[in-house]
């Protein structure tokens, strides 16, 4: 039984983290979007927090209001299609608190969770659609998956560029981007606000197929 399972067992036989072998075709597709993040006007900006960022983008395009939800330890934005936009405030390390909160409450299936977070492995300026894998040293995504019981979830990852080495790993993912390197942050939220619009209107691998590749060639694009 998962973590997710064992807390938030509400005592019927149904539960929402039943998922570790999801289908494609099971259910429906994405409705719950997902950025990861510290709170706290502190960590405003910082490159754990891009997950945030590009839900701020998100929210603004679509012209909604976050509203702090404390049952499900998260701020929460829903659109009138139907799908739901959250931020955990529940500090980075354990997310999946947060998310497994929300999954249950609208009854999810794993596969219809998109998580979005900074990703040092990758440059700045690119980004990763996923459909699962392992947390690759993220402790948020470690805590997602520790408490939904699967990693078969989808992912986006933003690259926030390479700490350098493991000594400088804290300092660098809590550390604020630069001026220059926030114009490039804000070059790949636009192409990620036109991902995650792909990923929940032709589904995720119209967008992995589309924007993955688009990020990678947003350098040689440019004049």
């Amino acid at each position: 039984m998962s973590l997710f399972q064992r807390i938030l067992s509400s005592g019927s036989d149904q539960t929402a983290g039943d998922s570790s072998q999801p289908s494609e075709k099971s259910g429906e597709g994405i409705r719950l979007i997902v950025g990861l993040g510290n709170p706290g006007a502190e960590y405003d900006k910082t490159r754990h927090n891009i997950g945030f960022e590009l839900l701020d983008e998100l929210a603004e395009a679509k012209n909604l209001k976050w509203s702090r939800e404390r049952k499900f330890r998260a701020k929460v934005a829903e659109s009138d299609s139907d799908t739901i936009f959250a931020k955990p405030l529940t500090f980075m390390n354990i997310s999946g608190n947060s998310v497994a909160r929300l999954m249950k409450h609208h009854q999810l299936q794993a596969h219809q969770i998109l998580i979005a977070y900074d990703d040092v492995d990758l440059p700045l300026g690119r980004l990763r659609f996923k459909a699962g894998g392992s947390a690759g040293g993220h402790n948020g995504i470690k805590s997602i998956i520790e408490y939904l019981g699967t990693d078969v979830f989808p992912r986006l990852k933003i690259g926030i560029g390479s700490a350098g080495g493991r000594e400088q790993m804290v300092d660098h993912v809590l550390g604020q981007f630069e001026e220059e390197e926030w114009n490039e942050v804000q070059k790949v939220l636009a192409i990620a606000v036109d991902g995650v619009n792909c990923a929940l209107s032709a589904g995720l691998d119209s967008a992995m197929n589309q924007f993955n590749r688009r990020s990678e060639n947003l350098g040689d694009t440019e004049t």
